[in-house]
This record gives C-alpha cells, sequence and structure tokens, in this order.
C-alpha cells in the first residue's frame, strides 16, 4: 500500500496540469471537497489541493506544448540525472530534462516506450505529499500499457520495481511494488490494453486513483460538475468499488472505495 514513508519507485507527487486552471480547480474543489493554494505568479499558476491542511495533489497550466489535459504521477528517485539516463537506456523517451525546482527537489519527465508519461521527484526541502490512502488523496496507480511483460521490465529496469502477474476475473492483472518490498509495498499495477480496449479508444497512460468513502456518489456529482464516466462503478472481490472519470477538460482519474483487507 502507499505511504508517506517514501522510499525509491514508490508514487510521491501528483499533479494535473489542465487547459483551463481556474475551472478545473472548481471542478476538484467541489468533488473532493479539496482546498486551493496557489503559489502566486512567480510559480508560474502552480498551486496545491489540500485537505484537513494536508497536501494531497497539485496543479497548474500545461506547461508543454501539444500537451492535452492530464494528471501526472511522480515516482520518488535519489538522481533524478541517472534515472533519465536509465530511462534512455531501456528506451523511453526524456521529455523534459532533469531541473531544480527551487529548493524544493529535483523532477524530470519522460515517456515510456509504451508510450505512457509519467515523472520522477528527487526530493530536497519537499519530500512528497503530506496524505496518501486516506479518504480524498491518492490511493493507487495503475498503467495502462499495449504490453504488460515490456512496461514491467521496463519500469524494472528504471525503477527497480517488481511485478507480480495476478487473477483479476477473467483477466491479467499485474500488481507493481517498490524494490524488496513484496506485497505489502504494491503501488500500483499494470493492465495490457487489449484490442477491444483500443477500439473504445483506450491509448497507454497513468491512471492516478483516488481514495473515496462512496464511489457512486462520487460518480454521481462529477456528472453535476460536467465530469464524464469513463467506466461506470463497478465491485472487485477483495479490491473495493470503483470507477474511471473524466474532468470538463478530459483529464482522466479513478475514484475507489477500498475493501478493508483482513488480517
Amino acid at each position: 500500500m502507499l505511504t508517506t514513508q517514501y522510499v525509491n519507485g514508490a508514487p510521491n507527487w501528483i499533479d494535473l496540469g489542465s487547459a483551463d486552471t481556474g475551472a478545473a480547480v472548481s471542478f476538484y474543489t467541489g468533488l473532493f471537497a479539496w482546498d486551493a493554494q496557489s503559489l502566486g505568479p512567480e510559480a508560474g499558476g502552480y498551486g496545491f489541493f489540500r485537505l484537513g491542511g494536508k497536501t494531497v495533489a497539485a496543479f497548474g497550466p500545461l506547461s508543454e506544448e501539444g500537451m492535452r489535459s492530464s494528471w501526472t504521477l511522480y515516482f520518488q528517485t535519489a538522481d533524478a540525472d541517472a534515472t533519465a539516463k536509465a530511462v534512455e537506456q531501456a528506451g523511453g523517451t526524456v521529455r523534459l530534462a532533469p531541473f531544480d525546482v527551487f529548493t524544493n527537489g529535483r523532477m524530470a519527465g519522460f515517456t515510456d516506450p509504451g508510450g505512457a508519461e509519467f515523472a520522477v521527484w528527487q526530493p530536497r526541502d519537499t519530500k512528497g505529499l503530506d496524505a496518501v490512502t486516506e479518504l480524498g488523496s491518492l490511493g493507487w496507480a495503475e498503467l495502462y500499457a499495449p504490453d504488460a511483460a515490456a512496461a514491467g521490465a521496463f519500469y524494472g529496469a528504471v525503477l527497480e520495481w517488481q511485478a507480480q502477474d495476478v487473477p483479476l476475473g477473467t483477466t491479467r492483472y499485474t500488481v507493481l511494488s517498490t524494490s524488496g518490498g513484496g506485497r505489502e509495498a504494491s503501488l500500483g499495477g499494470i493492465v495490457e490494453i487489449t484490442g477491444e480496449m483500443r477500439d473504445a479508444g483506450v491509448t497507454p497512460h497513468w491512471l492516478p486513483y483516488f481514495e473515496v468513502e462512496d464511489a457512486d456518489a462520487v460518480v454521481a456529482k462529477a456528472g453535476q460538475l460536467g465530469g464524464r464516466v469513463v467506466m461506470a462503478p463497478r465491485h472487485a472481490e477483495g479490491v473495493g468499488r470503483f470507477a474511471h472519470l473524466a474532468d470538463p477538460f478530459g483529464a482522466l482519474f479513478a475514484v475507489i472505495a477500498s475493501q478493508p483487507q483482513q488480517s
């Protein structure tokens, strides 16, 4: 499970790049009861989503030409420059070369060989999100990839993740964990894009899951706020009830009411 005791390879940040930051902030603050805190003009329109005084995500305008509104997941690294080299050696692309974000940390942006975008954060003053797995915060990360085995090998080479296939209904699901942590250190999973998914327009991407108390209620509220249902709420035994959504500008995300784990 995710934790704020961050280790290398774990998700430690997430931000939204939006074509209309003001309207997007209104959507998410209405949906999750988040507060929005702008960091001012010197931060280029960047700001934090907070819940109960804790930073749970961030937002900002689109920063790259040709970008579409989307959520970006960041994974912890001890050395962003070394990770950039590892990405290239493993067949990925460096979209944003490593750079310092004031004294907060060092970041870089990549595209994996399958076409999904992600980023890394090398923490300095800012270690990462203040809350994960709590209601209203990031709870899981899911990769949609054209080749699950190839994706697992890539991220294993770049972030030292471990991958394990598990049954999920009639499909195969690959659970990802940080190095040496086993299933207790699971951070997300890989879904292979099938022909049916491709026909439906699914492209390679990372999908963040936010924890909620009632997935059906959040889906209904998202529709009222101008969002769109991508996958209607469904239940997965031993996992919980979840749904896939798009905000009014097309950024994809998911919500999940996780089922309590048996001890």
